[in-house]
């Protein structure tokens, strides 16, 4: 049932979790894929980073939050004073579900804030569905050069 305070999304990745893990971890990486903070960059030396929507041109901030042991990223995202634990990512390997051991899946998934209005909250969640088009096609052609380079 769908009640309108979440959004979560899920592909199959063609990457390990392990690698997939340090893709969404990493703060510059993430300027490549998310619509709503592009071409991040450091805002301080405390883990603060800013980038700007593609949207509307606005500059927004986030602080990442990741737990290697359980493959889980938050995204505190805001203000610099005032970030809310509002996104996350989980990945989980491929074998846990019966997929290739190379492979993993990996959801995105937000909260609706209560001064979200309806169409912020739908343009929210249709971007996340563009966003993880974008992280898988970005994990994959980085984990097939990384393989490549192996070999």
């Amino acid at each position: 049932m769908a009640d309108g305070l979440s959004h979560i999304t899920t592909r199959h990745v063609q990457a390990s979790a392990d690698f997939a893990f340090r893709f969404l971890s990493d703060p510059i990486a993430l300027g490549r894929w998310s619509l709503g903070c592009f071409d991040t960059a450091p805002a301080d030396d405390d883990g603060l980073f800013t980038g700007h929507s593609l949207i509307d041109g606005h500059q927004g901030w986030f602080r990442i939050d990741a737990d290697s042991e359980r493959r889980v990223i938050d995204y505190l995202v805001g203000t610099p004073d005032r970030l809310t634990r509002r996104i996350s990512a989980r990945i989980i390997s491929g074998e846990v579900l019966g997929f290739d051991e190379a492979s993993c899946l990996i959801s995105l998934c937000a909260w609706r804030t209560s001064e979200m209005n309806d169409q912020r909250w739908r343009d929210l969640c249709a971007l996340h569905e563009a966003e993880i088009v974008l992280i898988q096609g970005q994990i994959e052609r980085a984990a097939a050069g990384e393989s490549a380079e192996t070999r």
